[in-house]
Order: structure tokens, then sequence, then C-alpha cells
């Protein structure tokens, strides 16, 4: 029976999808990454995992005749011999400590023309961050992240006397400026005080000499 195998038909028949997915494939193992349509990168992912698993089993025997056969499954599959070699020779050895998920997906925005969902498929290589083996190798990502959280904090937590300090210094500014301000109108006005007797004994003489 075929249940629930009706998946990627992509609206071509069966003769038609795989002369796509060889092409897509060919492609994807020469460049390490393609633009296409979603629908095709996710038809294209199980098509070229296989390939890289039959690519890992032919690296890890050593009877020459199954070695032989891998690469002539994959031939058959990706019809390519060129890019079979490549993958066989050159990128399998990216691959062998990875026990999965060989590739990934970007959606991307709708294509102009017909609005088509796109994606890029790329190849994920054994020392990619996304590998969880990797990253406990390393000591592993969420003891930093708890670090840079703590961080954070201490920082807050300097910064904010210091902008209490900033803000006592503003405001100590503001109130020498308007005592400052205050105290020039009240010295003109005393200096003005102090010319005024000066001013009305200078007229008082001026008019006795005209008497």
């Amino acid at each position: 029976m075929r249940h629930n195998k009706h998946r990627h038909q992509l609206g071509v028949t069966k003769e038609h999808r795989a002369a796509i997915m060889a092409s897509l494939g060919s492609a994807l193992f020469r460049h390490d990454r393609i633009e296409t349509t979603l629908a095709n990168a996710k038809a294209l992912k199980p098509f070229a995992e296989k390939l890289i698993t039959l690519a890992k089993k032919a690296a890890a025997e050593k009877d020459a005749a199954k070695k032989l056969h891998f690469r002539k499954l994959a031939i058959a599959r990706l019809r390519d011999s060129s890019a079979v070699h490549f993958l066989f020779v050159d990128k399998v050895g990216k691959f062998v400590d990875r026990k999965g998920g060989y590739t990934r997906i970007y959606k991307l925005i709708p294509r102009m023309s017909d609005a088509a969902d796109m994606a890029i498929i790329e190849l994920v290589e054994a020392g990619d961050p996304s590998n969880k083996e990797a990253s406990k190798a390393a000591g592993g990502k969420k003891p930093a992240k708890k670090s840079a959280a703590k961080k954070v904090e201490t920082a807050s937590n300097e910064s904010a006397p210091a902008a209490e300090e900033e803000s006592k210094g503003a405001e100590e500014t503001v109130a020498d400026d308007s005592a400052k301000k205050a105290k020039k109108p009240a010295a003109k006005k005393t200096a003005a005080k102090k010319a005024a007797p000066k001013k009305a004994a200078e007229k008082s003489a001026d008019k006795s000499e005209d008497k």
C-alpha cells in the first residue's frame, strides 16, 4: 500500500521529478548552497542527505567492490559522475563526524514575478555551530549565556549609582546657574542706587553754575 507516501510531488510526473532532483542535487554538491523554490528545497533535502549517507558508507568501507557499488548507486540517482566524484572524494570528509542533518533551509521573501515561496538550501558541515556534539566539546553555550546575563546585571547595577551621581551633579549646576542669574540683577540694582546720589549732585552743581 502507498499510505502516507504521497509527498513532494511538485506537480510533475515521476520522471520529471527525478530529473529536477538530479539537477538540483548536482548544483548543491558543487556550490554548497543554492537558491530555489521552497517546495523544491524541501524535496531536495532528503534526496541530498541520502546521497551523503552513501558517500559516508563508501568512505568507511574497505572493500573496493562495495565502494564501487555505493558510487554506482549515487550516479544512478544524481546522473552526474563528476558531481558524484566531487562528493565522494572532496566533500565526504566534512560530514564524517556529523550524524545527520546535512542540509539546512532558509526561507526567503516571495519571488517578484509569480510570488512563489523561495528558499536557500545549503550543506551543513560537522564543524557548524548547530552541531550539538561540537557545542558539548567546546563546553556548551548555556553557561556562557548565564555569565552574559550576570555581566549585564552587574553593569546595570554599576551604572545606576553613576547615573544618580550625574543627575545630582546636573541639578547642582542648574541651581548654581539660577543663583548666579539671581545675583546679577541684584548687583545691578545696588550699583544703580549708589550711582543715583552722584548723578543728583552733578545735576545740582550744573544748575548752580548756570545761575
